[in-house]
């Protein structure tokens, strides 16, 4: 019926805003800081990383390829460890952003999923998350090499 429709959908505009009054506030300035110092610390790491990389002899365009291969794998490491998830508590997009949130978005559903086996559990959850902005991102890449090639 049509004005059980509004009746219901009045209610639910009430009940919304009975919610938003009582709901806590999150501290916006504190999450913000937070994700700026975690983000700028795990960009500081990188940094050094890629440093030690050019030290070694290495271009520093060459240096990029290794340097990402290190931060994925401290973030997949830490996320093992289980310190990259309470980091991510605390540091939000901070954690999220950089190179090694996307390392924590393929290990941590792999962690989750442990107990059902290395090939059930692991292998199969691995990319449970990460899985769909693999695909779309080589899907893209493709067709934008196609492009590519076809302007030529």
């Amino acid at each position: 019926m049509p004005g059980n429709d509004v009746k219901q959908d009045k209610e639910q505009q009430e009940f919304e805003q009975r919610v938003n009054k009582i709901m806590p506030k999150p501290p916006l300035l504190k999450n913000v800081l937070w994700a700026f110092v975690v983000g700028g610390l795990i960009c500081v790491v990188g940094q050094v990383v890629q440093d030690y990389f050019v030290s070694l002899g290495m271009p520093k365009k060459e240096a990029a390829g290794p340097t990402s291969a290190v931060m994925i794998f401290l973030g997949a490491f830490f996320t093992g460890l289980g310190i990259y998830d309470e980091l991510g508590k605390r540091a939000g997009a901070g954690s999220a952003v950089p190179i090694t949130g996307f390392a924590n978005s393929i290990v941590a559903p792999a962690m989750e999923f442990k107990r059902e086996g290395y090939i059930f559990g692991i292998g199969a959850k691995m990319f449970v998350i990460a899985g769909p902005v693999l695909v779309y991102g080589m899907l893209t890449s493709f067709i934008i090499g196609l492009i590519y090639w076809w302007r030529q």
